[in-house]
């Protein structure tokens, strides 16, 4: 069959499914998942095959660019690892791959839907269940991964090269300087007793000791899979960015927006924290001491909020009325209030409430109270 232009060749996954199950392989038809790189293909129906099959390939043109090639890799590895060396159920199975066609052939996870859809579509509310199955299946990937990094490594290397100590910085990391540029422009300087907080929760998450695990590196809604009724089944997908970090980076989501909502709520409130961090205490036992979660936590929150921070520059430039602005001050804010539920980093928590107050005064359209929950649900999602 002809393949829309732009993908991968389905003559290439047709030979590679046929070696695979040693019987002739023929598409029916590829559905693109727009916008991503990403298609469900339809398979003509034989008693050994899958009915559809889910391919992700890095597109032509942008190789060597925004979906370079080691992200293919990354995802390889990490879905395999998870799989075959430690046998659980979190993340899509991987049928086969071809590295240097540039594509992977993936389970197909449907009927399960992305959280991300049913919140936009039905609000928060409708879905606490699958929202508890979210926070279980971050903190459950941390769990069965941590003290694993050698074998995820060893199997990461043989695909190409890897920055294991890249990965452990993260990969937003850069942006946090920028963001500290921005807040002294806006006459609230990063100095005295704010900055050596900031270091500490910078040494924090540099050295996670027994947090160390691994992170598919975008822990948000639009990267978990459910069933839109019934048991939730989470499957965790979109492992490109996947590398051995601070577990705690993939909290923040319960606590801070993301890129893609203005609120989301207090997850100690709507019992998210403690599915998050029971799930997560099953693989490490220092998830129990609330003195080393607090801090892994406000400094996984404070470090997103500065990386946020960066896009003021950009934000500073857009007519108001749009919601990029309420996000900043929301997500600053929120990173703030958990820092102090933790308590600590004060003084930088200090620091980080005066930058919003500033933005609150420069944008007048950003003073606004996100605790009103009518105006402001949970997970009320972003118009650029």
């Amino acid at each position: 069959m002809a393949a829309p232009r732009g993908i991968f060749r389905v003559d290439v996954l047709q030979n590679l499914l046929t070696d695979l199950y040693a019987s002739p392989v023929a598409v029916d038809r590829v559905e693109r998942l727009e916008p991503w790189a990403v298609a469900r293909v339809r398979l003509q129906s034989t008693s050994a095959l899958p009915r559809s099959v889910v391919v992700k390939w890095v597109p032509d043109g942008r190789r060597e660019t925004l979906a370079t090639p080691w992200r293919l890799r990354n995802e390889l590895a990490a879905l395999q690892f998870l799989s075959e060396d430690l046998g659980i159920d979190l993340a899509p199975r991987v049928v086969a791959a071809d590295t240097a066609a540039r594509f992977l052939v993936l389970e197909d996870l449907a009927p399960r839907v992305s959280l991300d859809r049913l919140l936009r579509r039905d609000g928060a509310a409708a879905h606490g269940d699958r929202l508890a199955a979210f926070a279980r299946a971050r903190g459950a990937l941390s769990a069965a991964t941590a003290g694993r990094a050698e074998t995820y490594y060893a199997r990461r290397a043989k695909l190409g090269p890897v920055d294991a100590a890249a990965d452990q910085a993260g990969r937003l990391a850069p942006l946090r300087a920028g963001a500290i540029e921005h807040a002294s422009s806006l006459g609230v300087p990063l100095d005295g007793r704010p900055a050596h907080e900031l270091t500490s929760a910078l040494d924090e998450l540099a050295a996670p000791g027994p947090f160390l695990a691994l992170s598919n590196g975008d822990a948000e809604a639009n990267n978990i899979l459910l069933h839109a009724s019934g048991p939730a089944e989470a499957r965790l997908i979109d492992f490109e960015f996947a590398g051995y970090t601070h577990a705690l980076t993939d909290a923040v989501c319960l606590y801070v927006p993301g890129p893609a909502w203005l609120t989301v709520n207090d997850p100690t409130t709507t019992g998210l924290a403690d599915q998050y961090r029971r799930a997560l205490a099953r693989g490490i036992p220092a998830a129990e001491d609330d003195r080393r979660y607090g801090d892994g936590l406000a400094a996984a929150c404070v470090s997103w909020a500065l990386v946020r921070l960066q896009r003021f520059a950009l934000l500073d430039t857009r007519p108001p009325g749009g919601h990029s602005r309420l996000q900043l001050v929301a997500t600053l804010e929120a990173a703030a209030h958990t820092a102090q539920s933790c308590r600590t980093l004060p003084h930088l928590t200090s620091w980080i409430r005066r930058i919003a107050t500033v933005l609150r005064h420069r944008w007048p359209d950003a003073d606004q109270d996100f605790a009103d929950p009518a105006r402001f649900p949970p997970y009320r999602s972003r118009r650029h």
